[in-house]
């Protein structure tokens, strides 16, 4: 789930909630509806990218390799969902350049539908190998590890679960929460189907069904676990980071556990980034790839306010973050993210 997905007039008229605050300043100038956005692509003006990143993050890319190159963009703006959804929709006549993604199982819909051009050997070196998949059809551009946040007032560490595993335990029944329904969790469900296979996923998500608390994306998951409404919740790092930069009002009794020890738990989700094979205008579009997986690029990442992890470029991430060399993460290879399996087990058990 993403920061600043919802139109410009309704985070102008949520200024004062937690919603507008998590949307790390709406959207960026250059923002675009699907027509304009082929408007764009029919006068030749610059490029065009799907975005389903934070908003404020990649506005600041654009402005930042726009500067730089003197290309202009123009951004669709949506999530992993709806950005997929279109561009499978449109196919081959699709007037998008890149494509950008919060988690890897949209970009890998994609690529398997053939619509992706390969990322040019210069921008693959750039990002290490466990950062972007073995295909090569697509790049990581950013990154987030997976936590569960829980209330200090209800929970020491040593009544902490030891593994994302143990939360199918009864014990948990009703004290978990997570937005089941969100990008996000589904793309940790996709790990752990990589990582333990479907019986077990299954298993884990029948007992999932019963013992968490469902919330509508993973804001509300933060500010309930502050609130004491349930002792923890499954969700990732940076929007208990992005909360503390700001108020700090939905964090203040939050503490955030990284599982570590190759467990589905300590899953880091790569964001993706990739040319269209119907674009235009290749060599301007792995440009820009280059261009935000580069070393300018990624400091516009670790600088920002975003807390999302930068993975290109030898560029350490934002000094407050847990160095993702000592977060222990599980190898999991992200073109093997299996989105539509998710979805399938996950309406069996009804969390969907």
């Amino acid at each position: 789930m993403k920061f600043g997905i919802k139109p410009a007039t309704a985070l102008a008229a949520a200024t004062a909630t937690l919603l507008a605050l998590s949307a790390c300043s709406g959207s960026p100038t250059g923002t675009a509806t699907a027509s304009s956005a082929s408007g764009a692509a029919a006068s030749g003006d610059g490029i065009v990218v799907y975005n389903a990143q934070h908003e404020n993050l990649t506005g600041a890319w654009v402005d930042a390799f726009t500067k730089e190159t003197g290309i202009k963009v123009t951004l669709r703006n949506g999530d992993d969902l709806e950005m997929s959804n279109q561009l499978s929709e449109e196919g081959k006549n699709s007037p998008a350049d890149v494509f950008l993604t919060e988690n890897s199982p949209a970009m890998v819909r994609i690529a398997s539908a053939g619509l992706l051009a390969p990322v040019d050997q210069a921008t693959l070196s750039q990002v290490p190998s466990q950062y972007r998949p073995s295909t090569g059809d697509w790049t990581g551009i950013a990154a987030r590890s997976t936590v569960l946040a829980y209330n200090k007032g209800k929970l020491t560490a040593d009544k902490l679960p030891k593994s994302l595993m143990d939360l199918a335990d009864p014990a948990w029944k009703g004290r978990i929460g997570a937005s089941t329904g969100g990008a996000d969790f589904q793309a940790i469900v996709s790990a752990m189907l990589a990582l333990k296979g479907e019986d077990a996923t299954q298993k884990w998500l029948e007992a999932a069904k019963s013992n968490f608390k469902s919330y509508k994306d993973d804001t509300p998951v933060l500010a309930a676990v502050n609130a004491g409404e349930v002792d923890a919740g499954v969700l990732y790092h940076y929007y208990s980071f992005v909360d503390q930069a700001q108020t700090g009002e939905n964090s203040k009794n939050v503490d955030l556990q990284y599982f570590k020890n190759q467990d589905p738990g300590a899953f880091v989700s790569v964001s993706g980034g990739a040319v269209l094979a119907s674009s235009k205008k290749q060599a301007q579009a792995q440009q820009f790839l280059k261009f935000i997986t580069g070393k300018a690029g990624q400091q516009v990442l670790q600088n920002g306010d975003s807390f999302e992890y930068t993975i290109g470029s030898d560029v350490p991430a934002n000094s407050k973050l847990v160095p993702l060399k000592d977060l222990q993460a599980p190898s999991v290879d992200p073109a093997k993210l299996n989105s539509e399996k998710v979805t399938e087990l996950m309406t069996k058990v009804g969390l969907l």
